[in-house]
């Protein structure tokens, strides 16, 4: 599938028109319109503007599979969690476990 009908697709898939879309991305209806009319590839830093808006990575925009959107606190988590160093990791898996409610997964 071609990015545009990704983007067309995704439109229909939430019910957006695209002038939602340029007001959800903050970006103008005519770069979208040269996207989707003018058949445009847009750039990577234009794809990304989209994709925030959408709530997905680009990586899930460019996955085959169905993508599973992630809700505010779990990218919260991630968000936070690439920043930490192995040790603080290492800290934070430990206090997750001790507080898990399956104790099947603690002896991983």
């Amino acid at each position: 599938m071609d990015t545009q009908e990704r983007l067309r697709q995704m439109l229909r898939e939430r019910g957006w028109t695209e002038y939602r879309l340029s007001k959800n991305c903050g970006l103008s209806q005519s770069t979208l319109a040269n996207i989707f009319r003018r058949n445009n590839v847009p750039s990577i830093a234009t794809l990304e503007t989209i994709c925030r808006a959408f709530g997905i990575t680009l990586s899930q925009f460019f996955s085959d599979g169905e993508t599973a959107e992630l809700s505010p606190e779990l990218k919260e988590l991630f968000d936070r969690w690439v920043c930490l160093t192995a040790e603080q990791k290492e800290a934070v898996l430990h206090v997750m476990r001790a507080m898990s409610c399956d104790r099947s997964v603690d002896s991983q």
